[in-house]
């Protein structure tokens, strides 16, 4: 069973940043494509501010309250897949969507953490794009970091 799960990204009063809210206009795409294939889907939306926020903008477009569940912990890409594997385990592949400078580190994590993940990247609206790929630059490599540093101690604690 394949389910869909949206990375958090920032919320402004209560409501989506425009960033998210391409996330969110994402999931919609994906989740609409699904019911139209009569494929059952449930949608985590994940983010330590952010779940309630986007779990109210897809009501509010027609997505049923109880194909949604709200992961509301996560404060990293890596707690985001952990935390929805965790409340949808019999899921056998997940479909993320994030943003297009983000997908390269959603898929890394994903890979590290053994997730099978197909993702999908949101356009990033233009006002925001510089600022993000500037902080995806400096982040990205302290995600590989973090991720071969995890993997060095998994084989020597094997070792």
């Amino acid at each position: 069973m394949e389910n869909i799960l949206v990375l958090g990204s920032r919320v402004q009063d209560g409501l989506p940043a425009p960033v998210l809210e391409s996330r969110l206009q994402r999931a919609l795409l994906l989740f609409d494509a699904r019911q139209r294939l009569r494929r059952p889907t449930r949608i985590v939306v994940s983010g330590f501010r952010e779940a309630d926020a986007m779990a109210r903008w897809l009501i509010a477009r027609g997505i049923p309250a109880e194909a949604i569940l709200e992961e509301p912990a996560a404060t990293s890409t890596n707690e985001n897949l952990e935390n929805a594997h965790r409340l949808l385990p019999e899921t056998t592949r997940w479909l993320v969507a994030t943003s297009g400078y983000h997908a390269p580190r959603a898929r890394m994590w994903a890979w590290h953490l053994g997730i099978p993940v197909r993702v999908f990247g949101a356009v990033t609206p233009p006002a925001r794009r510089s600022k993000h790929l500037v902080r995806e630059a400096v982040v990205f490599p302290y995600s590989l970091a973090r991720v071969l540093w995890r993997r060095w101690r998994s084989r020597a604690a094997r070792a």
